[in-house]
Order: structure tokens, then sequence, then C-alpha cells
């Protein structure tokens, strides 16, 4: 049978065993791993440049727009989101025609992820490229 030395009982009347505790030390031990990895909040956008870059877009294809202004492939991502542990994740989109466009690269655009013209505000001219506004 099962040793009682070993047996815990909790107040909702569930048996708790070793194999148990060792679950939920597990658990824990994911959840501190998945809190340093994607903090609850989410790190600043930095800006990348101050002009938008001008991108031939191709029909049907995804396209990953870094967020988080860290990325050395602008206006695109390069996982460094991730790797900063910023919190912050890329937009994905898909192109529904090819087109040129202008994307945004100060990151403080209302209409991610296309230049909407923020970048030549006072705001964006006067912030240091890789810091937050």
């Amino acid at each position: 049978g099962l040793s009682t030395d070993f047996i815990f009982l909790f107040p909702n009347h569930r048996l708790v065993t070793p194999a148990c505790l060792e679950k939920l030390n597990q658990r824990r031990d994911i959840s501190s791993w998945l809190a340093r990895w994607f903090p609850r909040t989410p790190a600043k956008s930095v800006v990348a440049l101050k002009t938008p870059i001008k991108v031939e877009l191709v029909a049907g294809k995804t396209y990953r727009w870094c967020v988080c202004g860290r990325s050395k492939k602008q206006p695109f991502c390069d996982g460094s989101h991730f790797f900063q542990r910023t919190g912050l994740s890329p937009l994905k989109f898909k192109a529904q025609e090819t087109r040129t466009v202008m994307l945004c690269t100060c990151k403080a655009t209302q209409k991610p992820p296309y230049c909407d013209g923020t970048h030549r505000s006072e705001r964006v001219q006067k912030a240091e490229v890789g810091a937050p506004l």
C-alpha cells in the first residue's frame, strides 16, 4: 500500500503525493522561465530609424513587421524582440496585392505597419535612435 508518511491533506481535501509535489515544482520552474522570457509588462518599442523604408510587397506573401524597433533587418523582424526579452511580438500581415509601400521604422505610426508621417513629428525627430519615445 501507500505509505502515509508522504501524504499531505490540503484544505480542499485533495491528496498530495511526492510525485504531485514534483509536478508542482516543475510547473513553478516553467512559469518562472516563462516570466523571464515573456514579461507580463512588455518593453516599450524603440525608434529604429526616423524615416520609413520603401518596400515592394508581393501579393499573397506573409511578412513580419518589427514592432519592438530592435531588429537589425528593419522594417522586418529578426527575432530581437525574443532574445532581448521584450515581451513584444512582430505584426504578421499578408500582402493583398503586389505594390510598393512605405513601412514605418519609427514605430510610432497609428497605421502599423505603414508609415503615416508620424516620424516627421518633433517628438520622433528629437528622440534618440534606439530609445523609446
